[in-house]
């Protein structure tokens, strides 16, 4: 019976241990594979600058003039929700290839919520499995007067958290998007959250210079859409650069804070379990130590018992004996 408690503990053990080892690698993939995802598009981001760096002045030059072309052709008409399942089925657009560097028609950079994404074509499933969506029907996002620009983006994909942060988003946070020529900065001067119908907030505002992030909400929901709408402002490098550098520190104290708890976690649980080993082999030692003092104990008292028995035989014995000669003498 023990050899078989004992062959079955093992088993009982690796069995919570792999348990155990499941449930740390799916608590860990969402921050592993959101990791991955940064680096990424971080090397996309660098994929598009450096590419751009390549064009020479005149090239920029007559890609801008064909986007404006393309924009002043606009007739100021969205008709279809870029989530709608034929839009997302649809093929990577071909109106934007004027812009195209690697594909990429440029990078939104959000310092508020960390992220700096790659900006496609078009609003395919393809395009917003791996980053930003300009939506089609939209100004191109080289700015100008009478231009509304629309980035969109999933939320609260496992793999990448793209626009998921997008909610914490306030009145006055600024965000940047990079095209081939500059960079263009907007300050968020709207919220809101409409039904996936609605379309007017998404129009070309006469006179206006309008560039707005859509995303679905609620997260894993999503019958709904949240706008954050920003006007174009002047991009003051030494300002706008001092701005995100510090968001971008911001950042990353908080990523280390969260990587600090992980390990920390990690470290509680390996503690527990060197403790947890150290009593058990400080008890089977106990036990080890303990065993021939009890057999001692044991066979001390039986001598003692044997001695004791011995000693009662003899005295009655003794006392028989005692018995018999007395009885002879009164004969």
């Amino acid at each position: 019976m023990d050899k078989k408690k004992k062959r079955k503990t093992p088993l009982k053990v690796w069995i919570l241990r792999f348990v155990f080892l499941l449930g740390f690698l799916i608590m860990l993939y969402p921050l592993v594979s959101r990791f991955y995802y940064r680096i990424e598009a971080n090397n996309q981001v660098e994929d598009f600058d450096e590419g751009k760096k390549e064009l020479t002045s005149e090239d920029i030059k007559n890609r801008i003039r064909l986007a404006r072309a393309y924009n002043d052709s606009l007739l100021n008409v969205v008709s279809e929700d870029p989530y709608n399942k034929e839009r997302l089925e649809s093929g990577r657009a071909e109106y934007a290839r004027m812009l195209e560097i690697h594909e990429k028609i440029g990078h939104v950079e959000i310092p508020k919520i960390g992220e700096d994404l790659p900006v496609y074509a078009g609003t395919s499933e393809e395009v917003l499995q791996k980053g930003v969506g300009h939506l089609e029907g939209t100004s191109l996002p080289i700015g100008g007067n009478s231009t509304h620009t629309v980035l969109t983006a999933h939320t609260g994909l496992p793999e990448a958290r793209l626009f998921t942060d997008l909610t914490k988003m306030e009145i006055g946070d600024k965000f940047y998007i990079h095209n081939i020529e500059t960079t263009l900065a907007y300050q968020v001067d709207q919220i809101k959250v409409v039904l996936p119908s609605e379309f007017n907030d998404l129009l070309i505002v006469e006179g206006h210079d309008y560039a707005t992030l859509l995303t679905c909400t609620p997260i894993m929901i999503n019958t709904h859409r949240l706008l954050v709408r920003g006007h174009r402002i002047d991009y003051v490098p030494e300002i706008e650069e001092k701005d995100i550098k510090e968001h971008r520190a911001n950042n990353i104290y908080k990523n280390l804070f969260y990587a600090s708890l992980v390990l920390i976690l990690i470290m509680l649980i390996l503690i527990l379990r060197l403790r947890k080993k150290k009593k058990l082999a400080e008890k089977k030692l106990k036990d080890l130590n303990s065993g021939p003092a009890d057999e001692n104990n044991i066979n001390n008292n039986v001598n003692n018992e044997s001695t004791r028995t011995k000693s009662i035989f003899d005295l009655d014995k003794n006392n028989l004996r005692a018995r018999g000669k007395t009885d002879e003498e009164d004969k």
